[in-house]
């Protein structure tokens, strides 16, 4: 079952690693073509006010004309005749010149512009056939007619008349947009949703890889780790069965050891296992009793004395705290301690040499620093080391062993002693670890 879930895993990474890029691509361009659509259908929807508006302008000036039919029949009294002499009234005798005033033109103008509903500023003027300026408002200006809506304002086959009326109405674009103002501000609040959507899709398919490749990672982390202590196990239990140490006293005691400390080094491992799970599950349970910090960092350093002398390191202790008590648990407190060393040992190319010092800053709280010389971090890497599974890459140092749960274990702790955690570091220059506790008040 484990050989098919790591298979799974594997194929899963290659399939990820092969198509992740491809969706990303595909959901980018749906993306864009979706914006593309957007824009040309704000810009349609512009372009139809335009002629909508352009319509209504030609409508209007329709209105003007008749009105001014209308008005020149109630003058000269031939409303009351029928249609046939009324429209010889107007092919032979209509001229806007003599009959009416620029403020009945106005008039009429004003109200063929309110019927169609525009109500833009306008400006206007009519000509005789001549094209000869004979009514304007005050804005109209004769180099603007060939930019003018016109229309003829007598009768296609009138005798005399043939004037033409000039109207010059001003579109306002951020007018024509605020009308539509509901459809834009609705287009780019769903478009901004779609972008969003299409950004938490991306996130979450960019989780989803990293945590497979952190799983897979993990899983040969372990298998490895694991591995070492069953091979030698099981060299032990086949040592144990041949003829020649069956009676042999000391080489039993040896190779019962030899087994009796791998399991122990296992046991230890699946228990960094259970605790980060159980602290994901934030069910971890402390057992909180006043803690002397002096007395725990010796008690610590004295157990890995004999590992920093094996790599020719030095231990340096500088605890000058005045107040060392704090409320913690022993357990907990001292593997914090523990991994923090450990990390420091292990994360060196060279001698390590690791100074340990303890200080009581302003605010009273009791703070710990643990500094080595190892190789570093860059910036990215400290952003990450309080990560669950994260391992920085080390370069050319490949002895560096674990599942990548010490510091992430490390920082859940700190914070369930409501203590803080931070580091400093540069690649090439070290590190150092700074955690500080609020001291047990006396």
């Amino acid at each position: 079952m484990a050989q098919f879930d790591d298979l799974y895993t594997l194929l899963y990474l290659f399939c990820m690693k092969r198509i992740f890029p491809l969706i990303v691509v595909l959901i980018s361009l749906s993306v864009i073509g979706i914006l593309f659509i957007q824009m040309s259908w704000i810009n349609n929807a512009i372009a139809l006010k335009h002629d909508e508006f352009e319509r209504g302008v030609e409508s209007a000036m329709v209105k003007v004309r008749e009105s001014l039919y209308s008005k020149y029949l109630m003058k000269s009294g031939e409303n009351f005749f029928n249609e046939e002499s009324k429209e010889n009234k107007l092919r032979n005798e209509f001229a806007v010149l003599g009959n009416f005033t620029n403020e009945e033109l106005k008039e009429s103008i004003d109200k063929a512009l309110e019927q169609n509903n525009i109500k833009y500023k306008y400006e206007y003027g009519v000509t005789n056939i001549f094209r000869n300026i004979i009514y304007q408002s005050d804005g109209f200006h004769v180099s603007d007619m060939h930019k003018d809506h016109m229309i003829e304002l007598a009768p296609k086959d009138a005798i005399r008349g043939r004037e033409t009326l000039f109207l010059n109405i001003k579109e306002n674009k951020n007018q024509v947009i605020g009308e539509m103002w509901w459809m834009i501000v609705a287009s780019i609040v769903f478009t901004c949703i779609i972008i969003l959507a299409f950004a938490l899709t991306v996130r979450t398919l960019l989780n989803q890889k990293n945590i497979s490749e952190i799983k897979s990672d993990f899983i040969n982390n372990m298998t490895h780790e694991l591995k070492t202590p069953l091979a030698t196990i099981s060299l032990a239990i086949d040592a144990l069965t041949n003829e020649k140490v069956i009676h042999d006293t000391d080489k039993i005691k040896l190779y019962s050891g030899m087994i009796k400390e791998e399991n122990k080094r296992m046991n230890k491992q699946v228990e960094k296992i259970l605790q980060a799970a159980r602290l994901e599950k934030e069910e971890l349970k402390l057992n909180l009793q006043e803690l002397d910090v002096r007395q725990v960092i010796n008690k610590v350093t004295d157990n890995l004395a004999l590992q920093i002398q094996e790599k020719n390191g030095a231990l340096n202790l500088k605890l000058n705290a005045t107040n060392n008590k704090i409320e913690a648990d022993d357990v907990h407190f001292s593997n914090i301690i523990f991994n923090l060393l450990d990390n420091a040992m292990k994360y060196s190319t060279k001698a390590p040499y690791i100074e340990v010092e303890t200080l009581n800053t302003s605010t009273g709280a009791l703070a710990i620093k643990i500094k080595d010389n190892g190789i570093g971090m860059d910036k990215e890497t400290q952003s990450r080391i309080f990560e669950r599974f994260f391992r920085a890459h080390t370069g050319n140092l490949h002895n560096v062993k674990g599942f990548g749960l010490g510091l992430s274990y490390v920082k859940a702790i700190v914070d369930a002693h409501d203590g803080k955690i931070r580091v400093e570091s540069a690649p090439g220059k070290g590190s150092t670890f700074t955690i500080t506790f609020p001291v047990k008040e006396s």
